[in-house]
């Protein structure tokens, strides 16, 4: 298992057809809306660095028009693909050992179709006849006859195994290889298997335990904006959709059973919002931080796509202080504004570059950088993402990441604020950052311990900063330092 991607694929146009079989008559293949969606959306996917969640809801939507196409046949769609990218990993390495050829020579859109079977055979509760036979017939539909016969001949070696026994066959041995025996396991690139231990600490179980949790499909969580709505009237709205009260935020929502979030009454109005609950706990944190003197004004300096903008806005309202919400992007900027529209409170956005700041040093009492990261910490959510990331672009964030921090301590006043925030738990862009600011002293400035700030939620580390596990709490893996500006 090397450092990159486990597939090194040939983007390359595919064109149905193939050989037909002699002495039988032709039998059309069957359309099986569900997994064309599911192969559709890997192809977007490979071809153009596309997101899952931004391809897939359009395929649905489009598939819902059509008659017969229902809730079950969306499930199975979004499993397959979210199933298939997040074990990408480990199904390369079955799928290698029954190929006489490289998985590189392997057609990519072919690649995709034995990922999605294996997916079928190893990783979900499909009867194995069932799993080959509509793997062969949606390979007979997209890619043809004859590579059909391919799909379905590695197919069958797969079937011979559970994956527990291929596990033991194509993953190194613990002992001999940790780090790469957990990536081919638990389908992560060794680096980044490497990163995530460093960052935990302590033995196997642990990151066995985070590496399994990446792996599991997330809750949905909403955010009740306060003095805009409320947890009761989320959980009246989502019903029947398993709606739970939040772990640790106080506004969160969880939806056990997914749902459609966006069809809620009060996410169409922006009083509401789909938010991770560690992004909850990194907005309540900075906003219950103890201040001497004013506490009017507060600073997004990095506010796309607006989650964590409106819940501070929300939150400085009830105090009567003003939010300045700041993006650069304004694409982004645009998604801010209408997470803000209808704030009860003095809300601004602009469209403006952190690290090179328009407003005077010094104007804010409480400052937010959620800072442009890897994205380690949500993995989860974007499984594609372990895949594309590479060691190299960590070097590409470093510049970006201190230069946001070192302008929002310039930004806030003497005594104010200022909440470190990533997406991320590698200690390079979490604590490497914050140190390597603060000592270079350009601003004086001194940790707070954000531990207390977030009462009732365990295991946030030794502090001062915090760090959220998906294993530990539920959570995408934020990361959160505070820092007080001293002179």
């Amino acid at each position: 298992m090397n450092d990159q991607a486990p597939r090194a694929r040939r983007q390359q146009p595919h064109t149905p057809g193939g050989g037909r079989r002699t002495g039988k008559p032709y039998r059309r293949p069957r359309k099986d809306p569900a997994r064309i969606i599911a192969f559709e959306a890997l192809r977007a996917v490979d071809e153009r660095d596309a997101y899952a969640n931004l391809v897939l809801p359009p395929l649905l939507g489009k598939a819902r028009e059509q008659s017969g196409f229902d809730a079950r046949d969306a499930a199975l769609a979004t499993e397959l693909v979210y199933g298939t990218l997040r074990r990408q990993g480990t199904y390369d390495a079955v799928i290698s050992a029954c190929v006489d050829r490289p998985l590189r020579e392997v057609d990519p859109p072919v690649l995709d179709v034995l990922s999605l079977g294996t997916h079928q055979l190893l990783g979900m509760r499909i009867p194995t006849h069932a799993a080959v036979s509509a793997t062969v017939e949606l390979a007979r539909v997209v890619l043809g006859d004859g590579r059909a016969k391919f799909v379905n001949a590695v197919l069958r070696k797969i079937s011979a195994d559970d994956l527990d026994t291929w596990l033991a066959r194509v993953a190194p041995p613990y002992d001999d290889d940790p780090e790469d025996h957990l990536a081919v396991v638990h389908a992560h690139p060794r680096w980044v298997v490497s990163a995530l231990w460093d960052a935990l600490g302590g033995g196997r179980a642990g990151i066995e335990d985070l590496l399994a949790a990446d792996n599991e499909r997330p809750e949905v969580t909403l955010v009740a904006r306060p003095g805009r709505s409320t947890t009761g009237e989320l959980l009246d709205a989502v019903g029947d959709e398993g709606g739970l009260p939040g772990r640790w935020s106080p506004y969160a929502v969880r939806l056990a059973e997914g749902g459609e979030p966006g069809a809620l009454r009060a996410v169409k109005d922006s009083r509401a919002g789909v938010q991770d609950e560690g992004s909850q706990l990194v907005a309540l944190a900075l906003a219950q931080a103890p201040l001497e003197g004013p506490d009017a004004r507060w600073l997004d300096g990095c506010a796309g796509p607006g989650g964590k903008a409106a819940l501070l806005a929300a939150l400085a309202a009830e105090r009567g202080a003003a939010l300045l919400a700041a993006e650069k992007q304004p694409h982004r900027a645009r998604l801010v504004e209408r997470a803000l529209a209808g704030n009860p409170g003095p809300a601004q956005v602009v469209t403006a570059d952190g690290t090179r700041p328009p407003w005077r040093e010094g104007a804010f009492d409480r400052v937010l950088v959620d800072v442009p990261c890897s994205g380690l910490g949500a993995l989860r959510r974007r499984p594609e993402a372990r895949w594309r990331r590479r060691p190299d672009d960590l070097k590409g964030f470093a510049p970006l990441q201190r230069g946001l921090l070192r302008e929002a301590l310039r930004s806030v006043r003497v005594g104010g604020v200022v909440g470190y925030a990533t997406c991320s738990p590698h200690l390079a862009e979490t604590r490497v950052v914050v140190d390597d600011v603060l000592r270079e002293g350009r601003t004086g400035a001194e940790l707070v311990d954000a531990r207390p700030l977030l009462p009732g939620v365990p295991a946030l580390g030794e502090g001062p900063d915090i760090q959220l596990w998906p294993h530990l709490h539920g959570t995408d893996a934020m990361y959160l330092a505070l820092l007080r500006r001293t002179s």
